[in-house]
């Protein structure tokens, strides 16, 4: 990625791009362009040989098969071995795009993601005019399977970083593990690592006729046992050579890994892919031991599950009391025209252009208490509004040239009282810009939230007015 690429804004590609090759299992030779896409697009995939389909959503809950890498399906419609090329979006902060196919399956090339991060790099990657929505796993999210000896676990992190482990109790391979603790090394750390099999199963799958695109080239194959010369020949006739041999090394035609770990790195590869199938980017560790696309994808939903359970959380000021304030009751006094007791915000803990959030600790002494529902205290849903007004006035004023404003409120629309707030309960008062302000008039969304409840919300406008010193 670019030194100056912003990972908290969506992108697409600068312009679209081709290639070609064949299928790894279906051996058709397939014609693939990606073209960009609006902000908050996602991936999607579209079978353009097949009249009147729609595209493909890459998404989890579409993954029909994951017996020889991940397949997508809609109604008829069905495209396979989309892990490599969606790993290779994630890896070049790609957000947004729509990849076309005249096939069933996504070309192999040479088994890794290498050859799709040239064409990415080819094309371009620009920035949109939309902020990326990262998801924080802020607890821990596991998933195993017993009988394939999976563990896959997501921890809280400030970034994505994955780390997968391989053991496949092979004497070839013997145990091995991949991390990524940035998504920008992707690219030279990652995408060039190939596929790879084992023989006894590349000879299960020639019997069935099950690779038909396969070649030496475009996947490591791992001899974990004695090979007889006829054995050798069929494979050699399988391949369309001559001649295919194994050194002491344990690889198919004396292959060179491009790392010693490639078979772990490339597991590492298929997690992003397949994890890309979340539909939401997250910050989170991965640590995955022994996966596979089934349990990737198992996990993805998991994943996804969970966000969509917590999606309206994200969106929650978290108050900490021991931060220091941005603007303390003093500096308050000094920008709004309010006093006591009409004073409804303690301090202001957050600001910037677009959103404020502000404090206000109810207690038993406030004045209204005394005549609001006596013996059942209950904070009047007019006074959250105002302290709501007052909060959203110091975001507005800050946004103004210097001089002392006052802010006068046109209207309040769709106000809704969700949760009673009572003494003893801390207001977090949060206030976001709908839209620019222009001509002193202000347009803010606000909120009121005790702990993570959300207690009452509204929309208002409001007009600035300098004063007359």
């Amino acid at each position: 990625m670019d030194k100056n690429f912003n990972p908290d804004k969506q992108h697409t590609l600068a312009s679209s791009i081709s290639i070609s090759g064949t299928g790894l299992h279906t051996g058709i030779n397939v014609d693939m362009t990606i073209k960009p896409a609006n902000p908050g697009y996602g991936y999607h995939f579209q079978r353009i040989d097949l009249v009147g389909t729609l595209p493909i959503k890459a998404d989890c809950d579409l993954v029909t098969d994951t017996s020889r890498g991940t397949t997508l399906e809609q109604g008829e419609v069905k495209v396979s071995t989309v892990e490599h090329i969606l790993a290779a979006l994630v890896g070049m902060g790609v957000d947004n795009c729509l990849i076309e196919v005249n096939g069933p399956e996504i070309p192999i090339i040479d088994g890794s993601s290498g050859p799709f991060i040239e064409i990415i790099e080819k094309a371009g990657v620009i920035e949109q005019d939309a902020t990326k929505a990262w998801y924080s796993i802020d607890t821990n999210i596991s998933f195993y399977d017993e009988n394939k000896r999976v563990e896959m676990t997501a921890l809280p992190a400030t970034n994505y970083e994955i780390t997968t482990l391989i053991d496949f109790n092979s004497s070839v391979l013997g145990t091995q593990h991949a991390s990524l603790k940035n998504i920008s090394e992707f690219k030279s750390q990652i995408a060039p690592c190939r596929t790879f099999c084992f023989l006894h199963e590349l000879e299960m799958l020639i019997d069935n006729n099950l690779i038909k695109g396969g070649d030496i080239n475009n996947a490591i194959v791992v001899v974990d046992k004695p090979v007889t010369e006829d054995e050798m020949s069929r494979l050699a006739k399988a391949f369309g050579r001559t001649k295919v041999e194994v050194k002491t090394e344990g690889y198919l035609n004396n292959l060179e890994l491009r790392f010693p770990n490639e078979p772990a790195r490339h597991k590492l590869l298929d997690v992003i892919g397949d994890l890309a199938l979340i539909g939401y980017p997250i910050k989170s560790h991965i640590i995955a031991n022994r996966p596979g696309h089934s349990s990737n994808v198992e996990f993805a939903k998991k994943i996804k599950q969970y966000i969509k359970k917590n999606k309206h959380t994200k969106e929650i000021p978290v108050y900490n009391p021991s931060q220091p304030a941005v603007y303390s009751l003093q500096q308050i006094e000094k920008t709004l025209p309010h006093r006591y007791p009409f004073l409804l915000v303690d301090k202001i803990i957050e600001l910037n252009q677009n959103s404020i959030i502000g404090i206000k600790n109810v207690t038993f002494n406030e004045f209204f208490f005394q005549g609001h529902f006596p013996g059942n205290p209950v904070m009047p849903g007019v006074l959250q509004i105002e302290a709501l007004a007052q909060t959203g006035g110091i975001l507005c004023i800050n946004s103004m040239p210097e001089g002392n404003y006052d802010t006068y409120f046109l209207k309040i629309d769709n106000c809704k009282f969700k949760q009673k707030v009572v003494p003893g309960d801390t207001m977090i008062l949060k206030m976001e810009l709908v839209e620019p302000i222009r001509r002193g008039i202000c347009v803010m969304k606000g909120s009121v939230y005790v702990g993570n409840k959300l207690c009452t919300e509204g929309e208002f406008t409001a007009q600035l007015v300098k004063r007359d010193n």
